[in-house]
């Protein structure tokens, strides 16, 4: 019985790469391009300027829309309305109205909004652990550019 030797990280990579490349090819070729893509579909959602900062929120507790307002930085009460109603038309997220008068909503994170915890916890911690090559290389660029 041979023993098996772990693959190293750039094997992994490559093999995670050929994966990706793979999964791509499937769904272009499922009709109509990459339009009905689900990377896609889903990053346009969840990679806007707002809707990973309210599921990161909303992961902690639910929230009513005042809080909410105030735990976001610089939203505006119309792109928290809109972002919200996005998430809840995904199902990320859910919506409960109280009868009190004025009438109070409070938003809550769906199981499948949970479920994208683990994956935006990964791109959390890369961005964390990435940001400042990110930014050495992005001023080495411009530097470049400029000369």
């Amino acid at each position: 019985m041979s023993a098996k030797t772990p693959e190293t990280a750039p094997q992994a990579n490559e093999t995670a790469q050929q994966a990706l490349v793979a999964q791509l090819d499937v769904w272009g070729a499922a009709g109509g391009g990459l339009e009905h893509c689900p990377v896609r579909n889903v990053l346009n959602r969840i990679g806007d300027k707002w809707s990973m900062l309210i599921l990161m929120r909303l992961a902690k507790a639910s929230s009513r829309f005042s809080a909410l307002h105030r735990q976001v930085p610089d939203i505006s009460k119309r792109m928290l309305t809109l972002t919200l109603r996005n998430l809840e038309h995904d199902g990320l997220i859910s919506r409960t109205v109280f009868p009190t008068t004025p009438p109070s909503v409070e938003y809550a994170l769906n199981p499948l909004g949970r479920s994208i915890l683990g994956p935006l916890d990964a791109l959390i911690r890369w961005a964390g652990d990435s940001f400042d090559e990110i930014r050495e290389n992005r001023t080495r660029y411009d530097e470049a550019a400029e000369g």
